[in-house]
């Protein structure tokens, strides 16, 4: 039933090049993750910009956390986790694909002084979903690009 109403399980990004060299500005947790799923695809991940079809640069990784909302009392109840990533595409000849764009991406963490060990860890996991929706992006981006 499920295939004739069109469903498709998600599979591999089939990117229009042959190689992909990723780089980016400092450590960048998405740039990781876009090497570990252009390595899983079909696509060949060089580690040479000079050998590659395509060159992938994360220009600016930011993380913030920014306050929500207080308590009566004065005390943190929410924060906005906010992650910012920059990225830009071009070819082996130098022709820019995907100019200099910009990914944000925001996510809600309620706060409890009680829970400050579990409170850090959901804040980790939701910075993970984050980085990981972001490489989705770029990904999903790339694929549109017309050699």
């Amino acid at each position: 039933m499920l295939v004739a109403c069109g469903f498709q399980l998600k599979g591999d990004v089939p990117l229009p090049f042959a190689s992909v060299s990723v780089s980016s500005a400092g450590a960048s947790q998405v740039a990781t993750r876009l090497k570990r799923d252009i390595t899983n695809s079909a696509t060949r991940l060089s580690d040479q910009p000079k050998d590659a079809d395509a060159q992938l640069n994360i220009a600016q990784e930011r993380r913030e956390r920014l306050i929500l909302s207080l308590s009566g009392a004065g005390k943190v109840r929410e924060y906005q986790l906010k992650l910012t990533v920059q990225y830009q595409v071009s070819d082996s000849k130098g022709k820019v694909n995907i100019p200099t764009s910009e990914i944000q991406l925001q996510r809600i963490l309620t706060y409890d002084d009680s829970q400050i060990i579990a409170k850090q860890l959901e804040e980790a996991q939701l910075y993970q979903d984050m980085e990981r929706d972001a490489a989705s992006q770029i990904l999903r981006r790339m694929t549109a690009i017309k050699r």
